[in-house]
Formats: structure tokens, sequence, C-alpha cells
């Protein structure tokens, strides 16, 4: 009887042992965290979703695919284009993002950019709405 509790006691600490390592070494591996996605991986993310939205057949699937890997790569060089004011990188992220626009409205049907540009549109209008309310939030604290 005292040598089952021991052997029970001994194999319950291990496996806490075991359980406790693992659980620092999940912590200790924080690469998967500081990793950037790369441009190539952000499209294909961004084509994926579209694509379940929209459901493309496999020529708009290529074609869109090839446009948000040109237009990420695009902006990414703008973001860390150093040299440039933040305004002017803002305008050229936005002219790049109109240019999105008009290169899906020729491979995408009336109806899949109908409903694209709502989904754009309401995107705009979370953003607004929280930029709006950290303006709010900022404004706030200086009158304080």
């Amino acid at each position: 009887m005292q040598k089952r509790i021991i052997f029970t006691t001994t194999l319950l600490a291990g496996l806490l042992l075991g359980a406790t390592i693992t659980a620092m070494a999940q912590a200790n591996d924080t690469t998967h965290r500081r990793q950037r996605w790369s441009a190539e991986d952000r499209a294909d993310k961004f084509s994926d979703k579209l694509d379940r939205e929209l459901h493309f057949n496999r020529d708009q699937d290529k074609q869109i695919h090839v446009i948000n890997e040109d237009i990420t790569r695009r902006m990414d060089a703008v973001k860390h284009n150093h040299t440039l004011p933040k305004k002017e990188k803002m305008q050229q992220m936005k002219a790049l993002n109109e240019e999105r626009g008009q290169r899906f409205k020729t491979v995408l049907t009336p109806a899949q950019y109908k409903k694209w540009n709502n989904w754009e549109m309401k995107k705009k209008e979370r953003l607004e709405a929280k930029m709006d309310k950290k303006q709010q939030k900022r404004q706030a604290r200086q009158q304080n």
C-alpha cells in the first residue's frame, strides 16, 4: 500500500514537472510573435479572405493574388522609407489603396466589385469611428 502511494506521488510529480517545463519552454519561445509576415504571406491571407467573401473563379483568384502581392510590396516600401514625412506616407498608401480598387474593378464582376466596395466602406467607417473615439479620449485627458 505504501509503495503504491509513493509510486503514485512520484508519477504525479513527474507529470507536473514535465508540464511545467513544457509551459516554460513555450513561454520562452517568442519567435512566432516577433516574426513579421512577409508581403507574400499578407497578400495570400488577404486574397484568401476575399475569395471566401466573393467566391472567385481560378483566373480571378490568380489575378487578385498578383494585384495584392504587388500592392503589398509597394506599401512595404513606402512604410520602410524613413525619408518620407508621415503625411506623404499616408498619401502614398491611400493612392496605393485606390490603385488596388481600380485594378480590382477590371478583374471582378460588377456584383463582386460592389460587395467588395461595400465591405471596404464598412471597414473605413469602423476605422474612422475608432479614430474618433481615440481623439475624444485624448481631448478628455488634456482637459483634465
